[in-house]
């Protein structure tokens, strides 16, 4: 039996940050299961999950961005299209796209605040890991 891909996309911004969604991803799912993609933004994140579900080489397409308050735009607007496009990805493909795009409605740039968001990145990784085989094994149920 051939082990199902698994694809997980990673915005750059406050990578230092995000990459731990991929920490705790890998935590769960061998690194050799998955391929990993950045990108600029979160904003940029729903339209390669098409692409990469669209391929048909992936099980499950997970996403992970931080969308903060910049004080410069609405944040809320930029997270509400990244999760409707991510939702809209899966939809549209039939592959499961799971986002791990947390808004937070306070976020300092300050090492104590960014140490409590890593370690939860790493949690909320972790738990994308596991919805995405939950989904695998109950389609393959379903299709059996």
């Amino acid at each position: 039996m051939t082990l199902a891909r698994f694809a997980f996309i990673k915005a750059a911004w406050h990578a230092d940050v995000v990459d731990q969604a991929l920490k705790g991803f890998l935590k769960v799912i061998p690194p050799a299961q998955v391929d990993v993609f950045d990108v600029p933004g979160a904003f940029e994140m729903p339209l390669l999950a098409r692409d990469l579900a669209a391929t048909g080489r992936y099980a499950a397409v997970a996403a992970a961005a931080l969308v903060v308050d910049g004080g410069i735009y609405r944040h809320d607007f930029v997270a509400q299209a990244v999760v409707d496009g991510l939702m809209r990805a899966g939809l549209d493909t039939g592959v499961p796209v799971l986002s791990v795009s947390l808004t937070p409605h306070h976020y300092r740039e300050a090492p104590h605040h960014a140490e409590i968001f890593r370690a939860h990145f790493v949690t909320k990784g972790r738990e994308a890991a596991e919805a995405a085989l939950m989904i695998v094994r109950t389609r393959a149920r379903l299709a059996a």
